[in-house]
């Protein structure tokens, strides 16, 4: 009698050392693809939507920045706790910003690739295959999804940075709660897996409402896919499906009229629309649908359920965002209300797990137990995603850690320092309307290094103004009139900027100007308005 008590006692407690030897492996693992994964990635807090968050964190930190045009730096994000949150850890921490936000965007790595870990580790027994998903992921960090303007993860600090690892937990907790692991002590602790996925998507949507909104979505599905029920799951994802269809055409339906203005600026979105993507872009939508759904009708093992019901979820949310876009997000549509929530943004879901599965499989079927193979799979991995980085950055350091940028930044980064340290507080300025486009620039946001106030710019200002529609008419005015900033007269500027209240200007270097330009490097001057 005692043999047969203490048999499964010692074996829960092997068990139990099992699981605390895995979890140490596995965050000694993503700490260093942690740091690898940044060092191949690159690191830019300033370029694309980076410029666009910092502003707000600054100006919350300092109320006197950005006094001319504020409506483009605060209330865009009014949904989004994530700068009052950055701003508040520059407070308590009592370090720079910059630092801050390194720590920050080291975190988020970190925390995702952990929670991918706790995915794979759902899905596959084999410590080679989570290794394999979740270094493939570290490497493809920064790997574009299809034509949505996205990556899995940026090589800088926004709101997606915290809620990706918080929808991956979101799901990890789902299917803990809806298949325990474990027959015995864990799988009584069912009611965990429900608490983590209800704050993970908390924190998704206090992070970013939208992409919470799509991570809840993406849960619920899992929830039907995991059902013990063949008629649930396949009556179950048919209602969730044309739920989501019906919910988008009450939406186009409900919305209110578009002024010309308004929807003149949706149609510069080419990203919302599929019929303004370009073919290799719709393949970017197909494959990982096609990688997916091998996964999730092939395997037929009753081991395997949890790792088809993931594979299904991706192929089902990501087929009902095709479908939703095909239908609602289109260019000639009387209200573009659907475009504007990019459904299509789901596939960054989606992309995760097809890298995971695509991970999983190389490591199994072709890396195995050879350290030469991993060596050599991912170091040409890598080496690919390094030279689309130094492509996508050719100006910039890859890595701009704070305090770099004002010795090794681009001539473009260094000006705008220089306008945050010679210029009032007060100062408008005025830059050409495509400059976050022109050789050299990278993409590095002009408010967030200048810490001063501009024009509404075409790129960034006009995707903001797609969620501020009260703004369309100022960022036609602003942007119109630095369009051609380069190459018109110097009567012509003055005539368009001053009226504006603009007393300074950004020209690049070989612009024709009269005006006394105090600041001059091999690409851009600074100028002073007469």
């Amino acid at each position: 009698m005692a043999t047969s008590l203490a048999s499964p006692i010692a074996s829960e407690q092997l068990r139990q050392e099992e699981y605390r030897r895995e979890r140490g492996f596995a965050a000694a693992l993503v700490t260093g693809l942690t740091i690898f994964a940044v060092l191949v990635n690159g690191y830019h807090p300033y370029a694309e939507d980076g410029g666009v968050y910092l502003p707000e964190i600054k100006r919350l930190l300092d109320p006197s920045l950005y006094p001319r045009g504020s409506e483009f730096v605060m209330g865009h994000l009014r949904y989004s706790l994530f700068a009052p949150a950055m701003a508040e850890l520059v407070r308590v921490t009592h370090v720079s910003l910059g630092a801050v936000l390194l720590a920050v965007h080291l975190a988020s790595y970190w925390m995702t690739l952990f929670a991918a870990w706790l995915l794979a580790a759902r899905c596959y027994e084999s410590r080679v295959a989570r290794s394999g998903a979740v270094t493939l992921l570290a490497v493809w960090m920064t790997l574009p999804i299809a034509g949505t303007s996205l990556m899995l993860m940026d090589p800088y600090v926004t709101a997606r940075s915290l809620s990706t690892p918080c929808a991956l937990l979101a799901v990890v907790g789902a299917m803990e709660f809806l298949r325990p692991r474990y027959g015995t002590e864990y799988g009584e602790r069912w009611w965990r897996g429900l608490v983590v996925c209800c704050a993970a998507l908390v924190g998704a949507c206090a992070m970013h409402p939208l992409m919470g909104t799509y991570a809840l979505g993406s849960v619920i599905v899992m929830g039907v896919l995991l059902a013990e029920s063949r008629a649930v799951r396949v009556w179950g994802t048919v209602g969730l499906t044309l739920t989501a269809v019906a919910m988008a055409g009450g939406m186009q339906l409900a919305a209110a009229p578009e002024s010309g203005a308004y929807q003149r600026i949706m149609l510069t979105r080419d990203y919302w629309f599929l019929s303004e993507w370009h073919w290799y872009e719709l393949i970017g939508l197909a494959a990982p649908l096609v990688i997916l759904a091998v996964v999730g009708w092939r395997w037929r093992g009753e081991d395997d359920g949890v790792r088809r019901g993931l594979a299904r979820m991706g192929v089902v949310v990501g087929g009902t965002a095709i479908v939703v876009a095909g239908l609602f997000a289109r260019t000639g549509m009387a209200v573009h209300v659907v475009a504007r929530m990019q459904p299509l943004r789901v596939f960054q879901l989606v992309y995760v797990v097809m890298t995971l599965v695509v991970g999983a499989e190389l490591a199994e079927r072709v890396l195995q137990r050879q350290p030469l193979r991993w060596v050599a799979a991912f170091a040409l991995l890598a080496g690919v995603m390094v030279t689309a980085e130094r492509r996508t950055f050719p100006a910039s350091r890859h890595l701009e850690l704070p305090g770099m940028t004002e010795v090794g930044g681009n001539a473009w980064e260094r000006a705008f320092i220089w306008i945050s340290r010679s210029t009032p507080k007060d100062a408008l300025l005025a830059l050409d309307a495509q400059y976050i486009t022109a050789p050299g620039e990278d993409a590095q946001g002009f408010r967030a290094i200048a810490e001063r106030s501009a024009l509404p710019d075409y790129s960034k200002d006009g995707g903001l103004v797609t969620n501020r529609p009260d703004l369309a008419s100022a960022w036609v005015e602003g942007q119109a009139a630095q369009v051609g900033l380069n190459v018109e007269e110097d009567a012509w500027r003055v005539a368009r900027l001053e009226p504006l209240g603009v007393s300074w200007v950004v020209l690049e270097r070989g612009a024709v100007t009269a005006f006394v330009c105090e600041y001059a490097n091999e690409a851009v001057k600074v100028c002073r308005l007469p």
